[in-house]
């Protein structure tokens, strides 16, 4: 990890190396340019620069973590159900209090709000396992890392109170789609770690270490994107304002022998114009038909060009919110909709990450009415988003059209 201190003194990236790259058939139009440096883009032009590298850091070794865990022999034993009914696992609460630690100790002044609480884990008796997940990834001298050490890390993503002011502070989601991370090495999850300055989202990291290019990425596939790649090695998903989304391959997750490419690939949304030709990603949770859009429009499965045009193709994608935006921000999907139910509040972390990326890539995200996601309507703890409806995840080029289907749906004869 590279100190505080010295982060300034990076030199400038090298050379950018552009390559062609001929669209894919739509509805996987998507631009690809590559560049090998620390960071896809001369500091220069990312006034959080520092920031946005010590996120990169803190997300591949949280990544790596991610792994340590599944592999321990006693992981399945470490599965938990909280109150909510969700699953969380020795890698949320050790995530968390890593990723804590190290932003603590580099950017103490900035805040940070993320999912867990160091109670629920200490009446589990899981202190130790989560102590000793954490203590491998750290910067921290072995000496000087205790395990009330890590229960205030995790604790500090629920310390502050905020007020009505715009704020600047970090967003952590440990893990996003625990229910796919506790499947095993095939299913998706994703880490992911934001930057809010005075109320704007200013960056963001997507780790997913289980990512499959030749399998969730067609676009990617068709043009090559990726040199050097092989399939289920994980990425990593970079933005930062003004500067577009990148991506690269992800290091230490499977086999220590393999040396990734230091290659970012810039990516877009796709080129998708019309509705019925979208590929859509709904949450596990929820069925199509319970969504406005079904009155319009039939949901299938089928991996082939053989759509009716009063249907739309389902890509069939595990737990979790920002692996869906990971797709569309990407070019693997040309909406993620989802619907808020009045039972479930929605947490500010299962989206902030995300935001930035499909906006960078081109894209939208708006709640059902067309609105912006107000990450400040949790006015004190910045905690949950209140968006009108759902959510609405596109790749812009139809995002109005399909806000208009979705007011509209409450008049139309079902077909």
């Amino acid at each position: 990890m590279i100190p505080a201190m010295d982060l300034h003194l990076l030199r400038p990236p090298p050379g950018v190396r552009f390559f062609r790259r001929y669209p894919s058939p739509a509805p996987f139009r998507s631009r690809f340019v590559t560049v090998s440096s620390i960071l896809p883009f001369a500091k220069e032009k990312a006034k959080y620069h520092i920031e946005l590298e010590a996120a990169v850091e803190l997300v591949e070794r949280a990544c790596s973590l991610c792994i340590d865990v599944q592999r321990s022999p006693l992981s399945d034993g470490r599965i938990l159900e909280k109150n909510d009914q969700t699953p969380v696992t020795v890698a949320d609460f050790g995530v968390q209090a890593l990723v804590s630690l190290e932003l603590g100790k580099l950017f103490p002044s900035i805040p940070l709000v993320a999912e867990e609480d160091s109670g629920f884990l200490q009446s589990q008796n899981l202190v130790d396992p989560v102590v000793s997940a954490v203590s491998n990834k750290t910067s921290f001298h072995e000496e000087s890392f205790l395990h009330a050490d890590v229960l205030e890390a995790i604790d500090r993503g629920d310390r502050t109170e905020f007020g009505t002011k715009p704020a600047t502070y970090w967003i952590l989601d440990p893990i996003d789609g625990t229910r796919g991370f506790v499947k095993g090495s095939k299913a998706l999850y994703v880490v992911g770690l934001s930057l809010v300055v005075e109320g704007e989202i200013m960056l963001g990291v997507m780790g997913c270490p289980n990512w499959v290019v030749d399998t969730f990425h067609r676009s990617i596939t068709d043009v090559q994107g990726y040199k050097n790649s092989s399939p289920g090695l994980g990425i990593i998903m970079v933005a930062h304002v003004g500067c577009g989304t990148w991506t690269k391959r992800l290091r230490h997750m499977f086999d220590s022998s393999f040396r990734p490419s230091s290659d970012w690939t810039r990516c877009f949304v796709d080129g998708c114009s019309l509705v019925h030709k979208a590929n859509f990603c709904i949450p596990d949770s929820q069925a199509w038909e319970s969504l406005p859009l079904s009155v319009f429009y039939d949901a299938t499965t089928n991996d082939n060009d053989d759509i009716g045009d009063k249907e739309i193709r389902l890509l069939p994608f595990c737990c979790g919110s920002l692996c869906k935006y990971l797709m569309v921000a990407s070019g693997g999907a040309s909406v993620f909709i989802l619907e808020v139910k009045p039972e479930r509040v929605t947490k500010a972390w299962d989206h902030a990450a995300g935001m930035i990326c499909v906006h960078e890539a081109g894209g939208k995200v708006t709640d059902w009415k067309g609105s912006e996601l107000d990450l400040a309507a949790d006015q004190f703890k910045r905690r949950i988003i209140c968006p009108a409806g759902g959510v609405l995840v596109t790749n812009g080029k139809i995002h109005q059209q399909i806000v208009e289907m979705i007011s509209s749906s409450s008049t139309v004869v079902r077909h």
